[in-house]
């Protein structure tokens, strides 16, 4: 069996495991192929015969298992909060020397002078483009090509660069990204990076498999990327920086609305277990969904016999998913109404259920599956799947089966994803965080206008599923200037900007704490921490709040803070 071309192969289905648990579909004593990654995970690549019938059908596998697919959150920063001051500060300039800064995106244009030092040479120290299968692969990993800065500085100095180094972004977001974190200073233009001295690690993604498009109806043309090649970006930037001995930010521009929204999900395990480890700090755009209205918050009253959650669907929809989640123990079921008012029976609620129901008049098939406790601390899972779903309003009608405060949520695709004009009646803004940057264990950022101090609308709010505090604060996220694909600047909306900036608020707090030997032991904790100390906060404002967690960045008063208690 060709591993790597597994990796690639339509013919084959990734599944998310965890090494302590048994996988329900292993084939006898067929050997699959695998991807170890960090904390015990593993991915597991199916023959498409092996699984029934060769169709991907949730109920036979572990939701968690099945990998999510996230999209970027995207559609002067750097003055409002503090960062430029500590560049310049006469007495600790920081500017990210010596912290390894790793970007998860859609790749890096490296002939870019921003991402080069003074003398020309590239301040870029790998590259691993999942999509290259021409070069050599990191180690530990099947798939993908390796590019070091050695490879990458011959590259520039060559007539025919793409020839040796054959990686590009032809999106510009992983570009943008990694200007606005790590940009080297351009003085005619008056650009300069949140930490323009550090060094560069990026991780190119390859794009979803068909079937994962088709299954969550993910829209034509959409930049989808899978669960399980991020968490492999993720494992390869974490044992890059042991390798190279130098403390690591993790930036993430992708987000969710699909599996666990309080920290759950595999790849919020994964960064939630780097997270914890000494010389790390990992930072999440929240996403910008707040105003998309693709929340419902269900809030059953007693003795309500049921509540009807009403979804608008617009014309020439091929499809789409819902997923309703609670605490537990919470537990509740569900039936479906068609706009003509034909009813699909209700399905009780039990592990490992899922039934499908086929509207004749509107010509449109629904498929309920039911999963309890799958998630740690989230009770219960609805996954619902509409396939060429009828124009008109349809109706989800909850029953509680198990009532303790009938509270529960229901997310749509984020926008990004969404194939037309889809959205609650009846939706809520709160709770919009997408995930990973749910979990509470990242620096999840939400966003503002620093030209004039207000709220970026968009910008996903707080609090999460099981009430902890998210966003974590807001940065710069509106009109944000960076470098584009043309070797100019550009400027950008959206939470992955603001998730750049606070990266290199990151970057310097850890060239304090750890290259300068104030603070060998400086975790992600313990930034978050200084930097929530630091926020600014709106006059007359109660904080934390679900619009802007504990306030606005301001690094340089977290490093005043500091002195102040040291």
């Amino acid at each position: 069996m060709d591993c790597t071309e597994a990796v690639y192969s339509e013919d084959y289905f990734d599944f998310i495991n965890t090494l302590s648990r048994e996988v329900n579909m292993r084939n006898g004593d067929e050997i699959l192929c695998s991807q170890p990654l960090d904390n015990g995970f593993e991915v597991l690549f199916y023959p498409r015969e092996v699984v029934e019938n060769g169709d991907f059908n949730i109920a036979r596998l572990t939701y968690i298992g099945v990998p999510k697919c996230y999209a970027l959150m995207d559609t002067s920063a750097l003055e409002g909060t503090g960062i430029l001051t500590m560049q310049n500060f006469p007495t600790l300039p920081l500017k990210g020397n010596g912290v390894l800064m790793g970007f998860i995106d859609t790749g890096i244009d490296y002939q870019n002078p921003v991402f080069q030092s003074e003398n020309g040479t590239t301040r870029i120290l790998r590259i691993w483009d999942q999509t290259v299968r021409t070069g050599t692969q990191p180690e530990g990993f099947l798939y993908g090509s390796e590019y070091t800065a050695e490879d990458i500085n011959y590259a520039i100095r060559s007539e025919d660069s793409y020839s040796i180094v054959p990686s590009r972004d032809t999106n510009g977001h992983g570009t943008f990204l990694a200007g606005v974190a790590a940009g080297s200073e351009v003085l005619e233009r008056d650009f300069i990076g949140a930490a323009p001295l550090a060094d560069i690690a990026v991780v190119k993604l390859k794009e979803a498999k068909q079937y994962l498009r088709d299954f969550y109806h993910i829209k034509e043309g959409a930049v989808a990327y899978q669960e399980n090649d991020i968490m492999a970006g993720i494992s390869y930037l974490h044992n890059l920086a042991y390798t190279l001995s130098k403390p690591l930010v993790l930036c993430l521009g992708l987000g969710t609305n699909s599996g666990g929204h309080g920290g759950t999900s595999a790849l919020s395990m994964l960064l939630s277990y780097v997270a914890a480890k000494r010389m790390r700090a990992v930072v999440v755009a929240a996403g910008n969904e707040a105003n998309a209205r693709r929340h419902y918050l269900g809030n059953l009253a007693p003795l309500q016999e049921y509540e009807d959650v009403e979804i608008s669907v617009g014309d020439n929809i091929g499809g789409f998913t819902a997923e309703l989640l609670t605490n537990s123990p919470e537990v509740v079921s569900v039936a479906v109404q068609s706009p003509t008012g034909e009813s699909q029976p209700l399905i009780p609620a039990r592990q490992g259920s899922s039934e499908e129901y086929r509207f004749l008049l509107e010509g449109t098939t629904v498929s309920i599956s039911y999963s309890l406790g799958e998630f740690t601390r989230e009770g219960e899972l609805i996954f619902l799947r509409f396939t060429n779903p009828s124009k008109g309003i349809w109706r989800l009608r909850v029953y509680p089966e198990n009532y303790v405060t009938s509270r529960y949520h229901i997310w749509l695709p984020v926008t990004e994803f969404v194939q037309g004009d889809i959205f609650f009646l009846r939706s809520n803004p709160e709770t919009t965080i997408t995930g990973p940057a749910s979990a509470y264990a990242p620096i999840s950022v939400g966003g503002f206008n620093a030209s004039d101090d207000s709220l970026y609308l968009d910008s996903g709010r707080g609090y999460n599923i099981d009430n902890q505090v998210k966003p974590d604060f807001l940065a710069p996220a509106v009109e944000v200037f960076g470098p584009d694909l043309t070797g100019n600047f550009t400027r950008r909306t959206g939470t992955s900007a603001a998730a750049a900036v606070t990266a290199g608020a990151a970057a310097q707090l850890l060239e304090w704490g750890v290259v300068r030997g104030n603070s060998s032991d400086m975790n992600n904790a313990l930034i978050k921490n200084y930097l929530l100390v630091g926020t600014d906060k709106t006059p007359g404002r109660v904080y934390p709040n679900p619009e802007e967690g504990y306030g606005r960045l301001n690094v340089y008063k977290a490093f005043t803070n500091m002195r102040r208690t040291t």
